[in-house]
């Protein structure tokens, strides 16, 4: 099975050889990926122009401008051409060389699978500041606080033909709707690997700021809404405490 890999850039000339170098370092080769440019002034398109030869005809590059991350996800979807599809943010790597390895394994037999994933510092990318530990999704788990690391998550290209790709009305958390609508709305078969996949630098999109996260909790209930979903009491509260104390739990042993 063939896996499509979505990286969106913008001025990533400081992360992106370590994202690259993970999908160099993998043992399943059956793959493409493609970095979705929002038009960098930095020194991005001299790295992807270095790293082209060394991918043999498996990296394909856009550039041009967007209308932020998620609509440059979009046209990634757009032009894969693999069975799966997964994102790996520009700064963002794979843990270990078997993480292809093992989704198209398990992408055999379901429509999408998803696992663990390590926050790490930005500056010092071998301390893990916090670790998300996923489960087994069941119904009805995304309304108890429940739900996948994105940077984890690897669906069949044709549930993004059925079922649409990112909604750019969602500045922030437009991936929670996404899998929200896959797996909670539509039910695809899924499958949680108990494997971390991903390495995410703390400070990105969803993580850099109060502000940041405030918007992203607003943008969940607005996805609940627009899935049908009536939003339970303490919702939110049920939702952030297991981060808070898998923070805590992590601060106690560094």
């Amino acid at each position: 099975m063939k896996i499509s890999i979505i990286t969106a850039t913008w001025n990533s000339g400081a992360t992106l050889r370590d994202t690259l170098e993970s999908v160099l370092q993998q043992s399943y080769t059956n793959y493409e990926i493609l970095i979705i440019d929002g038009g960098s002034s930095d020194n991005t398109h001299d790295i992807v122009e270095e790293y082209i030869p060394k991918f043999d005809g498996r990296l394909h590059w856009h550039t041009g401008k967007d209308k932020g991350l998620y609509d440059a996800m979009n046209k990634g979807i757009a032009r894969a051409t693999g069975d799966i599809i997964g994102i790996l943010n520009s700064d963002d790597f794979y843990a270990d060389s078997d993480v292809l390895s093992r989704i198209a394994e398990e992408c055999r037999n379901v429509e999408a699978v998803y696992g663990d994933l390590d926050f790490v510092d930005a500056s010092d990318t071998s301390r893990v500041v916090r670790q998300w530990r996923g489960s087994q999704h069941r119904p009805g788990a995304f309304l108890k606080g429940w739900h996948p690391a994105h940077p984890t998550f690897y669906a069949r290209r044709k549930c993004y033909e059925r079922l649409g790709g990112f909604d750019i009305s969602f500045d922030v958390s437009a991936d929670f709707e996404l899998m929200l609508r896959f797996l909670e709305a539509n039910r695809l078969s899924n499958r949680y690997i108990p494997h971390t996949f991903v390495k995410m630098r703390m400070g990105g999109e969803s993580t850099g700021s109060i502000g940041k996260i405030i918007q992203g909790n607003k943008n969940v209930l607005r996805a609940f809404r627009k899935n049908g979903f009536k939003v339970p009491p303490f919702y939110l509260l049920r939702r952030l405490a297991p981060k808070a104390l898998n923070l805590i739990k992590n601060k106690m042993h560094i």
